[in-house]
């Protein structure tokens, strides 16, 4: 049974095993949940330092394969996105299932940036034959997820941080709307999702990723026939959620190095020792949320944040009234509390038709967290209750 508490923003660490908390942050012994194999940290650091020689090779790639992909389309790309710990791991898990999607998955790194070639070679790699028995592993977020080679993971930022070098530069907005424009970046991104969709065999294409929460009219702009699944979660667990990933992170990266230029190399910057605030275009807010982090007051830090990053969101659906009609706002509580109808809704959103048994069985995995709870003070809750209830009060809450 999956843990609804879910991660959306760092990939399984490589050589996954189960985090031991104490340990790590006794320094007394790596993490196994945070190692990454020599080979992996070797390729991955080459292809992150030459950004230019991967694009150079995707779009040999893309010639050498144009037979391949000429009859694929990228026809209503889904896009899940949320803040992390708002739960789209586990819609992307769902959503991946369906037979007729296609996502990016771990095996997929460290050359994500010619996803054919890759694929078609580890095809011919004799253990990749004995996936059907590799075993599961709970990821190192320690939240009940488990995982193979083979799961769906949020790879797509390698995409976008090859493009656009500076895009997590929280001295920089990171909004992309409708304006947004990168002739190159839009060439090999198209491309590189048809690539997907013919090595996968697959009609559909799936990601997930926090950061399109400030580049949904980009995106729009791009596929007008995207369907958006954006996800929010109770501030006071939201925060309470991320405090405790924060901890585990600093921990591992801690007492693994690698940790820490693995989850840069892949573009997840939301936990750990080099955590950075996503730019909503407000460079102050976005320093004063740094300073506090940096401070230790974690909780102000994360209220400001949560609140910064669905103001906007809030914003740009409202003033563009094509995006709104293309986003499905799911709420985490409703996830858990009438999982059914809240993923019957998703799937009908995203225009994937599934089976009745398949949609029960998938509903029946999630729930609550149950290995955690707040334990926020009162003055804390009030000050959650004060920098969130205003935007928290435009989603319902």
């Amino acid at each position: 049974m999956s843990h609804f508490d879910s991660d959306d923003s760092t990939p399984r660490s490589a050589g996954a095993g189960n985090a031991n908390n104490d340990t790590a942050a006794s320094g007394e012994i790596s993490d196994p949940g945070f190692v990454v194999p020599g080979w992996m940290h070797w390729l991955g650091g080459w292809i992150h330092r030459k950004p230019g020689t991967w694009i150079r090779l995707g779009n040999l790639e893309t010639r050498a394969v144009r037979d391949a992909i000429a009859d694929r389309r990228v026809d209503r790309p889904v896009y899940v996105a949320g803040l992390a710990r708002s739960g789209t791991t586990i819609l992307l898990e769902h959503l991946a299932s369906h037979p007729d999607v296609a996502t990016h998955r771990y095996v997929d790194f460290p050359p994500l940036l010619t996803p054919y070639w890759w694929n078609r070679w580890l095809e011919k790699v004799p253990l990749t034959q004995k996936k059907e028995q590799e075993q599961a592993q709970e990821r190192a977020h320690k939240d009940g997820i488990e995982v193979t080679s083979q799961s769906p993971e949020a790879f797509e930022e390698m995409l976008w941080m090859a493009f656009f070098p500076d895009i997590h530069d929280p001295d920089h907005s990171s909004v992309k709307g409708r304006d947004a424009e990168h002739p190159a970046f839009e060439r090999f991104y198209d491309e590189h999702v048809r690539k997907l969709l013919a090595v996968r065999d697959r009609r559909r294409y799936v990601a997930k990723g926090n950061y399109n929460l400030v580049r949904l009219g980009y995106l729009h702009r791009l596929y007008p026939a995207a369907k958006f699944i954006l996800v929010i979660r109770d501030p006071v667990w939201h925060i309470a959620s991320l405090m405790k990933q924060q901890k585990l992170f600093v921990a591992g990266e801690t007492s693994e190095p690698r940790a820490l230029e693995h989850m840069r190399r892949v573009g997840h910057y939301e936990f750990g020792l080099d955590r950075r605030a996503i730019n909503v275009g407000d460079d102050e807010g976005t320093r004063r949320i740094t300073g506090l982090w940096e401070s230790g007051n974690e909780v102000e830090g994360w209220a400001r944040y949560w609140a910064a990053i669905y103001a906007h969101v809030a914003d740009t659906l409202d003033a563009d009234p094509e995006l709104r009609s293309a986003c499905l706002l799911v709420r985490y509580e409703a996830l858990c509390s009438e999982p059914h109808d809240s993923l019957q809704a998703v799937f009908d959103h995203a225009e994937l038709e599934l089976e009745p048994q398949a949609l029960a069985d998938a509903a029946s995995g999630l729930h609550a967290p149950t290995y955690y709870k707040p334990r926020f003070s009162d003055a804390e809750l009030a000050t959650i209750a004060e920098i969130t209830g205003p935007v928290a009060a435009r989603f319902g809450y």
